[in-house]
């Protein structure tokens, strides 16, 4: 139970299923720079258990958290990569650190507030498409799925509000979580910024001059369209968007709004490294659908028993780090990261 409404509304519904529920609260490592924000989510979680008469423990996963999630992403930005904190803090805390307590402490189910649904021992995307976070969970197991429950995966978010005002709780009029996973509500330049050095470099264009400057190519990832400074527009003054970088130079290269005829940065093939494909084998030899970004729009892909992913179409935003993440129609079947 983070403190919101989500797992909020999920406890209450196990309750009223007749489930003999536990909340537990997770605490993670938080930054001696940042207003301390995890006492107050505590806070409403505890109220949230009192409401609905369920014993209430704070489980400590700062070690985990700080060295699964945050130093990696931090080491993955240095390396100028584009890693996956929300991820990482699934894998690692919720469902590592987490699961692993639950389970050992005599647990039959998890359960959490994701977005997400378990059919037939299967992981399908959310009801609620814009809300949909199975993108972030393709990390899970047929062990883990087996013993997970998502209460609300099969509604959505309009009706997750109404029945937590129809249980009277005191998160109903919470808003959503924003910026970094667990860390609150920071952006994650912002966060980085302490971590690593600003660098004053070279924003190029698609003939290689220089047109604008940037506080540091490792804050940066390809597709993306802000955060660095124009100063030779052209005259159609149309954004630009980040076709590649070099780390070693310190520079981001750019182009205008139609990226896709900026083919040196166009893939076709990939390969995937730290795979999970949660009923166990590759899924080789289908058309299936990938998304290399939460709520990206879907792709279709073929992937190779060895792991490497073709495109149907070539792709212009996919940098190492990523997860690529993999579906056949609704079902999750897991994924890998981008190398």
């Amino acid at each position: 139970m983070s403190g919101g409404v989500d797992s909020s509304v999920s406890a209450a519904l196990l309750i009223r299923a007749g489930y003999d529920v536990t909340g537990v609260f997770i605490k993670v490592w938080q930054p001696d720079w940042i207003k301390c924000t995890w006492k107050e989510e505590r806070i409403d979680a505890m109220r949230v258990a009192a409401k609905l008469d369920i014993p209430f423990i704070t489980l400590d996963l700062e070690k985990e958290y700080k060295e699964e999630v945050v130093d990696y992403m931090i080491r993955e930005y240095k390396a100028g990569k584009t890693p996956n904190p929300d991820v990482m803090c699934n894998r690692h805390v919720k469902f590592g650190g987490f699961y692993d307590w639950a389970m050992k402490n005599g647990a039959d189910f998890v359960a959490t507030g994701h977005y997400a649904q378990i059919k037939n021992g299967r992981l399908i995307a959310g009801h609620d498409k814009n809300k949909d976070q199975s993108y972030f969970l393709w990390t899970l197991t047929a062990e883990q799925i087996s013993k997970t429950l998502f209460p609300i995966g099969n509604i959505i978010k309009p009706e997750v509000r109404k029945l937590a005002k129809k249980f009277g709780l005191p998160t109903a009029e919470k808003k959503d979580s924003q910026g970094l996973c667990f860390i609150g509500k920071i952006d994650v330049k912002e966060f980085l910024s302490h971590y690593i050095d600003h660098k004053m470099g070279d924003v190029l264009n698609e003939a290689g001059e220089i047109i604008g400057e940037h506080n540091g190519s490792y804050f940066f990832t390809i597709g993306e369209r802000h955060g660095f400074n124009i100063t030779k527009k052209t005259p159609n003054e149309e954004p630009y968007y980040i076709v590649s970088k070099d780390i070693d130079k310190n520079t981001i290269t750019v182009a205008n709004k139609d990226i896709e005829g900026y083919l040196p940065c166009a893939k076709n093939e990939i390969e995937l490294k730290d795979v999970n494909w949660n009923q166990g084998s590759v899924p080789s030899g289908l058309l299936l659908r990938a998304r290399s970004r939460y709520r990206e729009e879907l792709q279709e892909i073929t992937i190779s028993v060895d792991n490497k992913v073709t495109f149907s179409k070539p792709q212009y935003t996919l940098s190492p780090g990523q997860s690529l993440v993999v579906y056949d129609g609704d079902i999750c079947l897991g994924g890998g990261i981008i190398v």
